[in-house]
């Protein structure tokens, strides 16, 4: 059986409380974000633990997972300016209090967690290594919706990208650029029912023009945007990050 703990604490970044649960006993940490808002424990519930019970069970990976906060104001409609400074909390919150967590219960004040997020729990992943290279070892966006606009609905006049989480991605520059340089970012979609792959095409794009590599998978048509296409592939692709 897999293990399991949960956490709860307060946080002055946010009116709620800060939740994490982590599944597993020993092995690389991985934070994986929930997809449209969801909870901390929104993937225990779609089965995508179950899918990763190998890996766990052998110790090759501790999975970790927070509340989807940023998406889920997206979804609420909020300004862009509202998003940008939640985006800035939500941010400091994984850095400065979620990293450290996982570091302590790792028992290793420098291991570098693995990120993955799917839907719109990917550009949090890829914004995240981005933003910090220097403590995230790689980063796994799956069946990513990167070009967020500000009206999450798609209705007119709401053409313009909202500003985070990968907003300056296509202008990094210096030092933060050469660590994420050295980093490994994996970028895969399915071709099939709501699947998007122009946006992970684009990002692809975007980061090689940075000089930064990204492997990009395009998973064929079969391939809708469901958790079963995440629990069915996500496994095979950490496996190489471990």
């Amino acid at each position: 059986m897999i293990q399991k703990q949960a956490w709860t604490w307060t946080t002055p970044r946010f009116p709620e409380p800060a939740r994490m649960s982590r599944w597993g006993h020993f092995g690389t940490p991985v934070l994986i974000f929930p997809t449209a808002g969801g909870d901390f424990e929104e993937i225990e519930r779609f089965h995508l633990i179950d899918s990763l019970g190998e890996l766990i069970e052998r110790g090759r990976l501790k999975a970790y997972s927070v509340d989807g906060l940023w998406a889920r104001a997206w979804l609420s409609g909020q300004t862009p300016a509202g998003l940008e400074r939640l985006y800035d909390g939500y941010d400091s919150f994984l850095y400065e209090e979620a990293l450290p967590r996982i570091r302590q219960d790792c028992r290793d004040p420098r291991i570098e967690p693995v990120l993955v997020g799917a839907s719109l729990g990917a550009p949090i992943a890829i914004g995240t290594l981005c933003r910090h290279p220097d403590s995230f070892r790689a980063a796994i966006g799956m069946s990513g919706i990167y070009h967020l606009t500000q009206d999450p609905c798609g209705n007119a006049g709401a053409q313009q990208p909202a500003l985070a989480p990968l907003a300056g991605v296509a202008h990094l520059a210096g030092q933060p650029l050469e660590r994420l340089r050295r980093r490994v970012i994996i970028l895969g979609s399915g071709e099939g029912e709501y699947e998007n792959s122009a946006d992970s095409r684009r990002l692809s794009e975007i980061l090689a023009a940075q000089g930064v590599a990204c492997r990009l998978s395009l998973w064929g048509p079969e391939r809708d945007h469901t958790w079963s296409t995440w629990r069915a592939l996500l496994a095979t692709t950490l496996a190489d990050q471990l």
